[in-house]
């Protein structure tokens, strides 16, 4: 049996009704969204797929082959924000959605699509969203993985899990690339593309700034990658590293995407850069620690996960944001020399394939 069928279902190919999914918004997350729209549209190759999104977001969505346009509506986190849900819902309505698949299991997440009437409400039981979902599934608890609970949801109910998910894909055209290189005056050569932020501070990596000094010192490029909360954290690293180092951190998620695009490797703790280049593509070195690469590594698979292996620690993985205990060993005991001497065989295994 190819991959392809394994999602069909029942198909019915006059079926043209929208389907809108409601995804996880932090970045990582909403990448791996992507599965869940690559397994409807091997169901329903003829539906319309749309992306609720947020403004941070909404770059990735011009990247995912598959996805007809993103809804952009951001809705604050801490509130219910209900005069924003009505006009959410009533955007939603005059778009005839079919189908709309609710990702997160939370009461919030399933107000507006059940305010905009959509026939068809898929999502797990929840924060018992009774009356907002209407399509229940159960079972939650049982799967293993993050990526099986979500793309479940595009699967017929019940129907057993496949041995491979459809991996995630971001595809940016090379001339957008090449523009994005010319604009920022940065060369065409190989150079290594630095995530050096998270969500949790025990999830970073401590050693970037001597990481970078060891790459200019060998003659590469070092772009330092990540949000408005990286800046200091990229000064630092460039300070370190000296005129070879470009500080490439802003507001804007799509400089983020086009520096992981161009680069020839890409070094990043578990964060939603990491899942960035690897649905791209690139070369992608994974640095983990209290999280286990096995439920959240990228499905694309990695060139390397980096872990220390001095030691076993009773405490890892702990999933916790914070290290409380061993002084954040898990991390604290990769060395800077081990990542570079690493990413120096991916760049070479990477120029060794593009001439054969």
């Amino acid at each position: 049996m190819n991959q392809d069928s394994q999602f069909q279902g029942a198909v019915d190919p006059a079926d043209t009704r929208p389907i809108l999914i409601i995804p996880y918004m932090w970045i990582g997350d909403f990448v791996r969204g992507h599965t869940v729209v690559r397994v409807l549209k091997e169901r329903w190759p003829n539906r319309p797929v749309d992306l609720l999104t947020t403004s941070l977001c909404a770059p990735l969505v011009d990247y995912m082959p598959g996805v007809r346009e993103g809804i952009v509506w951001d809705l604050p986190r801490s509130r219910l924000a209900v005069g924003r849900q009505f006009g959410l819902a009533r955007l939603l309505r005059m778009r005839n959605y079919g189908t709309a698949l609710v990702l997160p299991r939370t009461w919030k997440a399933a107000i507006a699509p059940a305010l905009a009437g959509i026939p068809e409400r898929v999502g797990f039981v929840g924060e018992a969203r009774f009356g907002l979902i209407n399509q229940w599934r159960w079972g939650e608890k049982r799967l293993p993985r993050f990526i099986d609970k979500n793309a479940s949801l595009a699967q017929p109910d019940g129907a057993p899990l496949p041995s491979e998910w459809p991996v995630p894909q971001l595809r940016v055209p090379p001339e957008d690339v090449a523009r994005w290189q010319q604009a920022n005056g940065l060369s065409t050569g190989a150079a290594v593309a630095l995530g050096p932020g998270s969500v949790g501070a025990s999830k970073r990596w401590t050693y970037y700034p001597e990481a970078a000094r060891q790459f200019a010192e060998q003659g590469l490029e070092v772009w330092v990658v990540g949000g408005p909360g990286e800046k200091a954290l990229a000064q630092e690293i460039v300070a370190a590293g000296g005129p070879r180092v470009r500080d490439l951190t802003g507001t804007d998620l799509r400089n983020g995407v086009l520096a992981m695009a161009a680069a020839g490797v890409a070094i990043s703790n578990d964060s939603g850069l990491m899942h960035i280049a690897a649905a791209l593509g690139t070369p992608t070195m994974g640095i983990f620690g209290p999280t286990s690469p096995y439920l959240w590594a990228p499905l694309n698979g990695l060139a390397a996960t980096v872990v220390q292996n001095k030691s076993v620690l009773s405490c890892q993985p702990c999933q916790s944001t914070i290290c409380k205990m061993n002084d954040h060993r898990c991390m604290r005991d990769i060395a800077a020399s081990e990542v570079v001497a690493i990413a120096q065989r991916v760049l070479q295994e990477t120029a060794a394939r593009a001439t054969t």
